[in-house]
């Protein structure tokens, strides 16, 4: 398993506040981030055996939040012995961390339904045929 580097994390928060994703993000009355924006957020996580965002790649299953500052994200892997599962999760939880109203971020990661190509966004799969991909 590859070891976590703040130099990753790093990347994660320039890419973010690159896309001008630090500020003025929409809130809901409890005073934490949309989940629609979290999902957004959460584009700045790029798979990096693949190169494509866990939210296009279709990893994303779901996003909870309690109210009081907790997020729970279930999401899944490309293949159930993924060697970067740890980085994965590090970079969902700073940047949703970054996110107004978030205190305590949840990452589960869940094998069913399992992942397909099918779930890919019709974007990233361009990207990947353009690569060379047959999805």
């Amino acid at each position: 398993m590859r070891a976590f580097a703040t130099d990753d994390m790093d990347e994660v928060a320039e890419a973010q506040a690159d896309a001008g994703q630090l500020e003025d993000w929409p809130v809901d009355d409890d005073g934490m981030a949309t989940t629609d924006s979290m999902r957004e957020a959460l584009k700045a996580v790029i798979d990096p055996e693949i190169g494509i965002n866990i939210v296009d790649l279709g990893l994303l299953y779901g996003i909870e939040k309690d109210g009081q500052g907790k997020v729970t994200v279930e999401m899944t892997l490309t293949t159930m012995g993924c060697p970067l599962t740890e980085l994965i999760h590090q970079q969902c939880t700073l940047v949703l961390a970054r996110l107004p109203g978030v205190e305590d971020v949840d990452v589960q990661f869940v094998f069913s339904p399992p992942w397909s190509t099918e779930m890919i966004s019709d974007e990233a799969r361009l990207e990947l045929q353009a690569m060379g991909f047959n999805v």
